[in-house]
């Protein structure tokens, strides 16, 4: 059972062979619009791209069902749930800047992977403060 203030949209999932990326629109929420290199990234960015959409419009449109959903060649539907009271947190948190120090061969390898180190951090404090 969702919580209170959790919502479910149907999300178009595109694979894009081109960028070797999945583009993400919403057929509901039209200015919300991401992409990931892969599935578990793209489902990741767009519960993202939601929330912050969603709480930036102030009103809710009504979900479309999936099977009303209009697809073309290659498009795949997902159902991304969004917490509004967590999306309304994100954006109200403001950022600091942190220095950290790292091996410079981890550095080069990172940096060649196209790694965001600030994702990287905040994810893993996420993960370890929330155990």
């Amino acid at each position: 059972m969702a919580k209170k203030d959790t919502v479910v949209y149907p999300a178009i999932f595109e694979p894009d062979t081109k960028v070797d990326a999945i583009n993400v629109t919403f057929p509901d929420v039209p200015e919300a619009i991401t992409y990931g290199r892969n599935e578990e990234e793209a489902a990741y960015y767009a519960n993202d791209a939601l929330g912050l959409a969603l709480v930036s419009r102030g009103n809710l449109p009504k979900a479309s069902s999936v099977k009303d959903v209009k697809l073309s060649k290659d498009q795949y539907v997902v159902l991304i749930a969004v917490d509004l009271e967590e999306a309304k947190r994100k954006i109200r948190k403001p950022t600091i800047r942190k220095n950290t120090t790292i091996p410079a061969d981890l550095n080069e390898e990172a940096q060649k992977a196209g790694i965001n180190f600030s994702e990287v951090l905040t994810d893993a404090l996420r993960e370890r403060l929330h155990e």
